[in-house]
């Protein structure tokens, strides 16, 4: 059963943080690329939703293990004309067949999954050959002063954010998952706490 803590105080501060306008700008440079059958794993509050394009996207399934946050995803804003579902699950062990889906949209979310090399796998096996996730992830800061930080933060830092770590691998963890990663950019986002600013997005495709 989840906590006070998780049930009242967690979702607002989430979306607190996450809403913010420099994360909602890394959303929108990723979200809108989606097309075809797009399955979101940790949909979370739903905040991907307004940047879906409907004349390109067929349906959203979003998947989540909160209560709290699939109820928010139900009402969040977006076209009227996008068809969206929410589903009870994992991103670990993912309630849907092989090949299923053309785009996987993952944003902010590995760095909260227990095993991010499982969510990416389970990732792999549901897209199409020719299918691609979409990510926008925060993660492990390339500089070592504010890595050093990051290490030393972490501990607490998961303990308030819901279980997101601080100092997991980006790029590196999508591609050793066996994705091709075909375009990467990454940057400290503005007016965010560089232990939690650097983030890297872009498109791949399964190997």
């Amino acid at each position: 059963m989840a906590s006070f803590y998780d049930r009242y105080i967690l979702p607002r501060l989430l979306k607190a943080a996450c809403s913010a306008s420099p994360m909602m700008r890394q959303r929108g440079k990723i979200v809108p690329r989606a097309s075809g059958r797009v399955l979101e794993l940790g949909i979370g509050l739903g905040l991907n939703l307004s940047f879906y394009d409907p004349e390109k996207v067929t349906a959203v399934i979003g998947v989540d293990p909160s209560a709290e946050l699939r109820a928010a995803a139900l009402t969040a804003p977006h076209d009227p004309r996008l068809a969206v579902e929410v589903r009870d699950g994992t991103a670990e062990a993912l309630p849907f067949e092989d090949k299923s889906f053309d785009t996987v949209v993952c944003t902010f979310t590995l760095c909260s999954v227990h095993t991010p090399a499982a969510a990416l796998a389970e990732a792999r096996r549901v897209l199409k050959p020719q299918g691609r996730l979409l990510f926008c992830e925060h993660g492990l800061a390339p500089d070592g002063d504010i890595a050093k930080w990051q290490r030393r933060i972490e501990p607490v830092w998961k303990a308030i954010a819901g279980g997101c770590h601080l100092t997991r691998p980006v790029g590196g963890a999508i591609a050793a998952a066996g994705f091709t990663l075909d375009e990467v950019d990454s940057m400290y986002v503005p007016k965010t706490p560089k232990i939690a600013a650097w983030n890297e997005w872009g498109v791949a495709t399964p190997r």
